[in-house]
């Protein structure tokens, strides 16, 4: 993957997935690491049905000056996605051009388990069509850090390849958003993210 890759005045991400997975965690730590930066930041949060294991997205805008936190569909640079799913559901917030990066969990919506839909079997062909997309198996490892709940971490390690900030804004970031006593683990996940 390559490293750096935007450095303009305005960037917009879209994170999603599904509730309890960390992604307004992983969020406020991508806020904390532009604003850091120097850069003006603005985010705009979705729960829905979260603490039911429904879907949440979060948009975050940064850049030299930002008038709104809401992504217009067809705009957003990169897609990060905890699920599958989740990523084909919000596709259309991408650009021409753009980098979905998904992580290869399937969580089935209560609807496929209730057996009134089905998960689709054609995910990865559907998003390609759409640009550039790369599926990371965090859970992985997470697994091999002893905690599957540095998944939203390693994925922000991920992404962060793709942007021009400084490690020690990111380490900062991350120092600043979880719990003392994770910061360590979480900072070891996001480097392995980086150099996955």
């Amino acid at each position: 993957m390559s490293r750096g890759i935007v450095n303009q005045n305005m960037t917009n991400i879209i994170i999603c997935g599904v509730g309890g997975q960390g992604i307004i965690l992983a969020s406020n730590v991508l806020c904390s690491a532009a604003f850091l930066e120097g850069l003006d930041v603005k985010k705009s949060e979705v729960h829905g049905m979260a603490q039911r294991g429904g879907s949440v997205i979060t948009h975050v805008r940064f850049g030299t000056k930002v008038y709104s936190p809401l992504i217009e569909e067809g705009t957003g640079n990169f897609i990060l996605a905890f699920e599958k799913l989740e990523a084909l559901r919000y596709i259309h917030y991408l650009k021409k051009g753009g980098i979905t990066l998904v992580n290869e969990r399937e969580i089935p919506p209560m609807s496929v388990l209730v057996g009134t839909a089905s998960y689709p079997k054609d995910i990865e062909k559907k998003l390609k069509k759409h640009g550039t997309t790369y599926f990371i198996d965090a859970a992985n490892v997470a697994s091999e850090l002893g905690n599957i709940r540095t998944v939203n971490i390693i994925l922000l390690g991920v992404l962060s390849k793709f942007l021009s900030f400084k490690e020690e804004s990111w380490e900062q970031a991350i120092t600043e958003n979880v719990k003392q006593r994770f910061v360590e683990l979480n900072i070891t996940a996001f480097h392995r993210g980086r150099h996955i």
